[in-house]
């Protein structure tokens, strides 16, 4: 299954990639095996992702999503918090 993804570095910057697996691309990112830019800005952690339905909609979505300004990425960070939130509170 493709994602497309934004992880938060430990310099608080934002990182966006694409996979087909998101546990261990988030662990290679911190394990210092991602990105070349995450690498000097490890620990690493996932603020965001969303299904795609195939490779290159995950590859479309990753660069519309890099360009977005700095507060909009936050958006969809936030959003995404409260949206796991509601989640986890339903469940319980």
């Amino acid at each position: 299954m493709p994602y497309t993804y934004i992880v938060q570095c430990a310099d608080s910057s934002f990182y966006t990639g694409w996979t087909v697996d998101l546990d261990a691309r988030l662990q290679a990112h911190n394990d210092g095996k991602g990105a070349r830019y995450t690498r000097s800005r490890r620990p690493v952690q996932l603020v965001y992702w969303e299904f795609q339905p195939n490779r290159s909609e995950a590859q479309r979505r990753e660069a519309t999503v890099r360009r977005l300004r700095r507060d909009q990425k936050e958006a969809l960070a936030d959003g995404f918090k409260l949206y796991s939130c509601t989640k986890m509170t339903e469940q319980l």
